[in-house]
C-alpha cells in the first residue's frame, strides 16, 4: 500500500512524546514486557519481549491515532474523522475516536478478514467496504476527506502519529533501564521513527535496528536515494508492513536516528510466529513479529548485538485462517510439517496399508487425499497426498525412506 504525505513536515522531540505520554495516560495500556529464555539463549544476551500484541485494540495503533484526533480543533472534530485501513488501524481510530466523541469513517477493502472488520465496527466506527486492495481504499477515504470536510487520519505520515507511538519507547526505558538494542517492524516507519526520537533523545548509545519483510522492503533502496522510494507490487504475508513508500515525517527521521534496517523472510516471519507461540504464549500477527524474526539468526545474523535487547511485538491482530497457514508454514520451515504426493495400487486395503506403515514411521497424520479418477492415473493406480506432521529434519528424511523401503514413488 502507498500513502502521500499528511500533515506539515516538521520535527518531532522528546517532548512531544512527554506530551502524548500524559495524553494516554488511562486510554492505552502500559504493556508488559516480557523476558524470553529461548530467545536469550539463541542470542547469547538477555532478550526482552514489548507486548503491545495486548495493547488495546490488539496493536499499538491505538496510541498514534488517539494523540491525532485528540489535537484536532474543536471545529475539526465536528466535521470527523476519515481513515482507510484492512485492520490494525482502522480499529485504533475507531476505539480512539469513540472515546473522544468524534464520528469516524473507516474505509476497508472488501476483502478484509471479517474478525477485523467486526471489531472496528464494534469499537464505534462506520465500516464502508470498497475496493479489493488498500490503494483503491485509500483513495476513497480521501475522496470522502475532500467531500465532506472530515480529517484524514494518516496511519504513520504525520508529527502527531509518531509522537504518540514514540510512546512505546519511553515505556521501554522505564521497563528495561539497561537496554542496549531495540529491534522493532517498519512499515511506513510511525513507530520505529516514535521509538528512535524518545531513545535517542535519553540515552543515544542504544542501538536501534528496524526490520521489514523482504518482499515490502521500501526503506532500503529508499535510505540508500537519500529520499523516500516507492517500490513496486510490495508482498509480504505482514500486511502490518506491507507498505510501497515510507511517510516523509517518519523517514527523516529513521535515516537519522535509527542505526541500521535488515529484513526478513516470509520463512523466517513464519518460524517466528511459531515460536512466539510455542515458546512465550503469546498471540503475534505476522509484522509483529518481524523483530522475533530477526533475532533468530542469532547475534552473527545481526552483526553481534549488545544486551540487553528489546524486541517490540507490535500487534496481534492475525486472522485465524492465515494463523493456520503461517503456523503450517512455519512448522515446514522447522521440519515439523511434511507434505508428500505418492502412488498405491488401487485395491481393497490399500490406503490402510500405507498409513500402517506411516504409523510404525511414528508420523501424524494430519490430512489425506486420495484421488482415484484423475487422467493421469493408470486403471489400477491411486494417488495419495498426505499431509504429516513431524519431529524435525531429520524425522522427515526418516519418513521418507520408509515409505521407499516399503515400495512405495514419491511425486516430487
Amino acid at each position: 500500500m502507498s500513502y502521500s504525505t499528511a500533515g506539515p513536515l516538521r520535527a518531532v522531540t522528546l517532548d512531544d512524546v512527554r506530551g502524548a505520554q500524559k495524553m494516554l495516560s488511562g486510554v492505552a495500556r502500559v504493556t508488559a514486557m516480557e523476558s524470553s529464555r529461548h530467545l536469550s539463549q539463541l542470542v547469547g544476551v538477555p532478550v526482552y519481549l514489548k507486548c503491545e500484541n495486548l495493547q488495546r485494540t490488539g496493536s499499538f495503533k491505538l496510541r498514534g491515532a488517539y494523540v491525532r484526533i485528540a489535537g484536532l480543533l474543536p471545529e475539526e472534530r465536528a466535521a470527523g474523522v476519515v481513515a482507510a485501513s484492512a485492520g490494525n488501524h482502522a480499529q485504533g481510530v475507531a476505539l480512539a475516536s469513540s472515546l473522544l466523541g468524534v464520528h469516524a469513517t473507516v474505509f476497508m477493502p472488501k476483502g478484509a478478514p471479517l474478525p477485523k472488520v467486526s471489531a472496528t465496527r464494534d469499537y464505534g466506527a462506520e465500516v464502508r467496504l470498497h475496493g479489493q486492495v488498500v490503494d483503491e481504499t485509500l483513495a476513497a477515504a480521501q475522496e470522502h476527506a475532500a467531500r465532506t470536510g472530515a480529517v484524514f487520519i494518516h496511519p504513520f505520515d504525520h508529527p502527531d502519529i509518531i509522537a504518540g507511538q514514540g510512546t512505546v519507547g519511553l515505556e521501554i526505558l522505564e521497563q528495561c533501564p539497561t537496554v542496549r538494542t531495540i529491534v522493532v517492524g517498519i512499515g511506513g516507519g510511525g513507530l520505529a521513527a516514535g521509538v528512535a526520537v524518545a531513545v535517542k533523545a535519553l540515552r543515544p548509545e542504544v542501538r536501534i535496528i528496524g526490520v521489514q519483510a523482504a518482499g515490502s522492503a521500501a526503506y532500503p533502496p529508499s535510505l540508500a536515494a537519500g529520499r523516500p522510494v516507492a517500490i513496486e507490487n510490495p508482498s509480504t504475508m505482514a500486511d502490518g508492513i506491507r507498505v510501497a513508500r515510507p511517510g516523509d515525517v517518519p523517514f527523516a527521521i529513521v535515516e537519522e536516528l535509527v542505526d541500521e534496517v535488515r529484513t526478513v523472510t516470509e520463512g523466517e516471519l513464519s518460524a517466528a510466529l511459531l515460536l512466539c507461540l510455542e515458546r512465550a504464549k503469546l498471540v503475534v500477527e505476522p509484522a509483529g513479529a518481524s523483530p522475533v524474526a530477526a533475532l533468530l539468526g542469532g547475534a552473527d545474523g545481526l552483526g553481534g548485538l549488545e544486551g540487553p535487547v528489546v524486541a517490540v511485538l507490535s500487534g496481534g491482530n492475525v486472522d485465524p485462517v492465515l494463523l493456520q497457514r503461517v503456523l503450517r508454514h512455519g512448522m515446514a520451515a522447522q521440519g515439523r510439517y511434511l507434505a508428500v504426493r505418492l502412488r498405491l495400487a488401487d485395491r481393497p486395503g490399500a490406503l490402510a496399508t500405507l498409513l500402517g506403515v506411516l504409523s510404525v514411521a511414528d508420523a501424524n497424520v494430519l490430512d489425506v487425499s486420495h484421488v482415484r479418477t484423475d487422467p493421469r492415473l493408470g486403471l489400477t493406480e491411486a494417488e495419495v497426498e498426505l499431509h504429516l506432521e513431524t519431529k524435525g529434519p531429520a524425522h522427515c528424511a526418516e519418513v521418507r525412506q520408509a515409505l521407499r523401503d516399503a515400495g512405495y514413488t514419491i511425486i516430487d
